[in-house]
């Protein structure tokens, strides 16, 4: 028999009889990789690991722990949790079962909701399933025979899907035992390959996110290589539980939902305004200093507006329908760009002028399907930090990295360590429909953005097909402190609608020149912003940020009038400061206001009152002493002032 050759990533070779699998030069290489090895990497491809290998070919092999062997954990894990509901619910109907981040879920049209109980008997049948060694088959055939086979399976749901593609289309399905499912792959080779997975919840979801189609339930679930980082990843499941922006902005009544209001349109508190207060002094404050324009645009306009700048083209799935006012089309606006674009076309403009960089705090209205709205990440009503920058050719790597420069300041004020930019790039195939037909504008301007990049030392990942129909963009991701991961700030470049808008500038020999736009949001919405806030600090916010700064507690009645004192000193400082004037014990005030999260406690009794002084008591600090009144109020406001993270 003919023998290939294989090399690795060492550049070692291997010479092996051809038709040899991955798995087989896992075993040859070692039991300890054969028995961890999940899937592998053909001259670049990724594949399943009884893929026959017929040529010589570069192999890599991963293990579940890397990033391609986790995602086809996750993949096949899925696939398993499907074989067991449909082994313990026959008629079940499955549906789709996408991998997420360091997750997967799969929907099932059932008769009854998944409880916990069922849930728990799922998960004993999948260890069941996994231990009995069931080999894993790719087949590949024509969509017009898959169609026929899931109606033979009476699998409705996955006959709809194939239904949508070529019928002479070629795509596969994966098997194992007496359960086929439609899926592109690659998945591992074995079940018994499957071993340290936990069911986590179930939920209803309606069929594609369409609250106009039926509810199915969807079952949450996640796997990992190993028992112990399954079990890190549980604990930080339950920490992110305590975090829940939902549950904390509820106890700390920052923001409310009502069904009278509408879904995924939040109402914000008192303690809530306060935050998105101070995170519109910070960005003014910071766009002040890097000459930015503050602006205000009204809250609906003619569609005509939207159809010049393309977003009707590309955008209208996302926009509130229309109303029709004297004869005209009006949209509620989902962003700001278009109406900026006026404000810089309504003044004569000379390279003199350039860059402008227009501001705005407005609220745009965007429809998110009901089964995509999720607490305040992703909402219908949402205040932008929003800014256009209007620059030159030449002025555009300079602009493009100060507005990456600012995302760092953000982060280092924030305390986010961990971030990454991903340049999002067009997709040729898709030039004319997703994206705006100009293949050497795309070219040229993804150069131009990759360079900032490079010149300004940033940290990013190249990531095809997601850039706006208009140009490249930069989405940035963030971890916070406990690891999850959120989007946050945008970077985009907009070659097309200055032009679409007559925009233009004279340069300096009196030639009309068109500006290239950059539109930029480095703390996203305040709604997003302040909800990755709430899970980052768990609520117990740096002391400028905190809707209640500082508590006064005085010991008993006597010395109320001390307590008042101080109290109205600390807010005519601007320090926001509550008074408990209540009969209890200090034990049971001093929990109080641990339980609101406030920072500063300040204690008062005969003592402090004869000596003009205050106890102090900080949260994560303990009891910090006496300390005179005047003196600690000018502490506190220069460490909010200077927007410092003292608390933590």
């Amino acid at each position: 028999m003919k023998n290939i050759k294989i090399t690795l990533p060492d550049n070692s070779h291997k010479s092996v009889p051809i038709g040899t699998t991955p798995q087989g030069v896992a075993d040859i290489i070692g039991s300890g990789l054969a028995r961890a090895v999940v899937v592998a990497k053909v001259d670049g491809d990724l594949k399943d690991l009884n893929f026959p290998l017929q040529q010589d070919c570069s192999l890599e092999l991963f293990t579940g722990d890397t990033e391609e062997g986790h995602d086809t954990l996750l993949h096949s894990t899925a696939h398993l949790m499907a074989q067991a509901v449909k082994s313990l619910f026959p008629n079940a109907k499955v549906t789709i079962g996408p991998t997420i981040e360091n997750g997967f879920y799969y929907d099932f049209d059932v008769d009854n909701p998944f409880t916990d109980e069922v849930l728990e008997k799922i998960e004993i049948k999948m260890k069941e399933l996994a231990k009995s060694g069931q080999e894993i088959n790719r087949n590949e055939l024509s969509a017009k025979e898959a169609v026929s086979l899931f109606k033979s399976m009476n699998e409705d749901y996955k006959v709809e899907i194939i239904e949508q593609i070529n019928p002479d289309d070629i795509i596969s399905t994966y098997m194992q035992s007496d359960f086929t499912d439609l899926c592109r792959g690659p998945h591992v080779s074995n079940t018994s390959k499957i071993k340290h997975f936990k069911l986590l919840s179930s939920s209803g979801a309606y069929w594609r996110g369409d609250e106009n189609n039926k509810m199915l339930q969807r079952i949450y679930g996640t796997v990992f290589s190993s028992k112990e980082a399954l079990k890190k990843h549980l604990e930080n499941l339950e920490e992110a539980k305590r975090r829940d922006h939902r549950k904390i902005g509820k106890e700390m009544q920052l923001f409310a939902f009502d069904g009278d209001i509408g879904p995924g349109l939040p109402l914000w508190l008192p303690n809530g305004t306060v935050m998105i207060e101070e995170l519109e002094v910070l960005a003014k404050d910071t766009e002040k200093k890097a000459g930015y324009s503050q602006v205000r645009t009204p809250h609906l306009t003619k569609g005509t507006i939207y159809e010049k700048s393309g977003h009707l083209d590309h955008y209208k799935e996302s926009m509130y329908p229309e109303m029709e006012i004297d004869g005209v089309d009006y949209y509620v606006k989902p962003m700001n760009c278009p109406h900026h674009h006026k404000i810089y076309s309504s003044i004569p403009r000379s390279y003199r002028d350039m860059p402008v960089r227009l501001s705005e705090y407005g609220t745009c209205y965007r429809y998110e399907k009901s089964g995509q709205l999720f607490g305040l990440m992703r909402v219908r009503s949402l205040q932008m930090n929003d800014a256009h920058i209007y620059c030159t050719e030449k002025q555009f790597k300079k602009e493009f990295m100060n507005v990456c420069k600012m995302y760092l300041e953000y982060f280092k004020l924030f305390n986010i360590e961990k971030y990454t930019m991903r340049l999002s790039l067009h997709d040729k195939e898709h030039l004319g429909d997703k994206y705006v037909n100009e293949p050497e504008l795309w070219l040229e301007t993804e150069q131009w953005v990759r360079e900032a990049l490079d010149e300004g030392g940033f940290n990013y990942v190249e990531v095809p097909g997601e850039a706006a129909f208009y140009g490249p963009k930069i989405d940035v991701q963030v971890w916070s402190a406990i690891g999850k991961e959120f989007t946050l700030a945008t970077n985009q470049v907009d070659f097309v609608v200055p032009k679409r808008f007559d925009l233009a500038y004279k340069d300096e020999n009196g030639d009309l020149q068109t500006p290239i736009c950059i539109h930029r949001a480095p703390l996203s919405t305040h709604e997003r912003f302040i909800g990755f806030l709430i899970e980052h600090f768990g609520g117990n916010f740096p002391l400028w940020l905190a809707p209640t700064q500082v508590a006064v507690l005085p010991l008993s009645d006597k010395v109320y009038e001390y307590a008042k004192m101080i109290t109205n000193k600390l807010i005519d400082s601007n320090i926001r400061a509550v008074l408990d004037d209540r009969s209890d014990k200090i034990g049971a005030k001093i929990r109080n206001a641990e339980i609101k999260r406030i920072n500063v406690m300040l204690i008062v009794g005969p003592k402090e009152a004869e000596n003009n002084t205050v106890s102090v008591r900080r949260k994560f600090a303990g009891d910090l002493g006496t300390i005179d009144q005047d003196m600690l109020i000018s502490q506190l406001v220069k460490e909010i002032k200077d927007r410092s993270l003292t608390h933590s």
